[in-house]
């Protein structure tokens, strides 16, 4: 059960309507998440601004989204891991790749680094070491792909936190949590 309103585009503000507008033009509906933090309208130009920056970025939104179903899965927010993937699937990958991806690993090592790298800055709140960074580089990150891949993380714990805190009720097809082996 949500814990704060959902707002209805129809009835919102100008400043809410116009930024719920572009998001239900994306997805062709209004996720109920960004419905949620519409609340607040600079928590919402916040949010979907970050979308939009990354979904530019250098990352690619197949990676991208198997960072989203990791971080989801870690923080147990079935709303984001419902969503990204759903969203990782229209992106291309296999539900098996997304499993993977659930519990950081990946079949492709490139891949299977980035979401250890996302996984430790997610389970040590940031605290990564020299070596760390340098693993990246090694499987051949660029500086830029590794920020992106902090700002990805960085956006991931945002809206599971807002989707955990306040119960938003999920609206894409559930996906079960899994635990690493």
């Amino acid at each position: 059960m949500n814990r704060i309103p959902l707002i209805q585009t129809e009835s919102a503000s100008p400043d809410r309507q116009a930024l719920l507008q572009s998001v239900h033009k994306a997805f062709g509906a209004t996720p109920n998440m960004f419905r949620a933090v519409a609340n607040s309208p600079a928590a919402l130009q916040a949010m979907w601004g970050s979308f939009g920056a990354l979904g530019k970025g250098k990352l690619g939104a197949r990676l991208g989204e198997q960072i989203a179903v990791a971080i989801a899965n870690e923080n147990r927010c079935d709303y984001c891991l419902a969503a990204h993937t759903y969203i990782g699937q229209g992106a291309g990958l296999s539900a098996d790749t997304l499993a993977q991806a659930q519990v950081g690993e990946s079949s492709d090592p490139k891949t299977a680094e980035a979401l250890r790298f996302a996984l430790k800055l997610t389970r040590e709140r940031g605290q990564v070491t020299d070596a760390d960074v340098g693993a990246l580089r090694q499987v051949g990150f660029t500086d830029e792909q590794i920020v992106e891949i902090l700002a990805h993380v960085a956006l991931n714990v945002f809206t599971n936190y807002t989707n955990i805190a306040f119960g938003v009720p999920v609206d894409f097809p559930v996906v079960a949590l899994r635990h690493a082996a």
